[in-house]
């Protein structure tokens, strides 16, 4: 099993939330989006400057900065 950021995800690529790091505030808002561990998330789209990224989670899309989802470790399975 390979734990990859969201950062790391290429458009349509996918994986179940296993972590996600940074600070307590940071933390909080990311599991308030749906971001908690043991929920799939796929990354649907990358704006075309690479920043920010759209995440499917939970049936609903939400977009989050690049720094932002290298914290969040994913496990992609592969």
């Amino acid at each position: 099993m390979a734990a990859r950021s969201v950062a790391e995800l290429c458009p349509t690529e996918s994986g179940v939330v296993e972590s996600i790091g940074g600070e307590r505030a940071f933390r909080r808002r990311l599991m308030e989006l749906g971001l908690v561990p043991g929920t799939p998330v796929v990354l649907r789209q990358v704006a075309p400057l690479g920043d920010p990224l759209e995440l499917e989670v939970r049936g609903c899309r939400l977009s989050i900065r690049r720094r932002e989802a290298a914290a969040v470790l994913l496990d992609t399975g592969t």
